[in-house]
């Protein structure tokens, strides 16, 4: 069965215009010898009209260019269908693209889209809401809901509302449940990863896989602003290791386990993000894996 291609580009993300990133797609595509169509993403994530049109017209491929909640959204909306996915990083992190080794370079990406290997790839849900990459609760959802809400995009943008809210950066409470364990904590952020990126080549957690059928959690907990910045550093050095979830010591700065399920009753009602972008928070957010339910064209190794 020869290949055929669906891009669904978001009109907004990135920094190349979306007309010259049409222009190169269409180019490439044509070269490659593939039959092609390309839509804009729909802010609404409704893409059952898509979902029509792929089963119409015979798509094998949809390949997403966007950030990493663009591809979650898509991903969420099609992964039912007998289909592949790709992704032309767009976004600010594009941390999905980068823990599955693609490059951050349009053409290069393309290069994989053609030419890489398709593999099953795990994915999550908070509440139900589908995530592909990593979500989280406290300090980093509050960046993610400051960073939608300012006019500009881009790295520069992001770096500045991450310094702006840490200097006023509060704690929440949080009981967590955990296998038979409860956890009851006053943490900066909870980060829940299936990846081990957090985007821009940086890490929260060192030991996540997208196919390994688990999910990171990363609690940082209440300490002084200065260790919290040292402790933070660390994780992300990989300097902390992976508690086995019968022996987690709440009373550490940092913990780090791995877990295919827990419930987090969010006392203090802290901001969510849902694969960088943001959510609608809950009191109560129940989290649990999905193995390998889509699947994603890395490049050959």
């Amino acid at each position: 069965m020869s290949r055929r291609i669906l891009y669904v580009v978001n009109p907004v993300s990135g920094a190349r215009t979306r007309k010259n990133l049409k222009l190169l797609i269409a180019d490439e595509t044509r070269k490659a010898g593939l039959e092609y169509a390309i839509e804009d993403s729909v802010a609404s994530a409704d893409y059952s009209l898509l979902e029509k049109k792929i089963k119409e017209e015979g798509f094998t491929d949809v390949v997403i260019a966007g950030g990493d909640g663009t591809v979650s959204q898509v991903v969420a909306g099609l992964m039912h269908l007998p289909v592949q996915f790709g992704i032309i990083p767009c976004g600010s992190g594009n941390g999905l693209a980068l823990a599955a080794g693609i490059s951050k370079t349009s053409e290069k990406a393309l290069h994989t889209v053609f030419t890489g290997i398709a593999k099953l790839t795990d994915g999550f849900r908070i509440n139900n809401h589908f995530a592909c990459m990593l979500s989280g609760l406290g300090f980093d959802a509050k960046v993610a809901h400051e960073f939608a809400k300012n006019g500009s995009r881009g790295l520069k943008t992001y770096a500045k509302e991450v310094v702006k809210n840490y200097l006023k950066t509060k704690f929440y409470q949080f009981r967590i449940h955990l296998q038979g364990t409860e956890i009851h904590t006053d943490a900066f952020f909870i980060s829940i990863a299936n990846s081990n990126q957090f985007g821009n080549q940086v890490t929260i957690a060192p030991r996540a896989s997208l196919c390994d059928g688990m999910l990171d959690i990363v609690i940082v907990n209440r300490q002084n602003k200065l260790k919290l910045l040292y402790q933070t550093l660390k994780q992300v050095m990989g300097g902390n290791r992976v508690q086995e979830d019968d022996a987690i010591d709440s009373r550490k700065p940092v913990i780090y386990f791995q877990t295919s399920e827990l419930i987090i009753e969010n006392l203090s009602y802290a901001p969510l993000h849902i694969d960088g972008d943001p959510a609608e928070t809950a009191d109560r957010i129940e989290v649990r894996v999905e193995k390998q339910c889509f699947k994603l064209i890395y490049p050959k190794e």
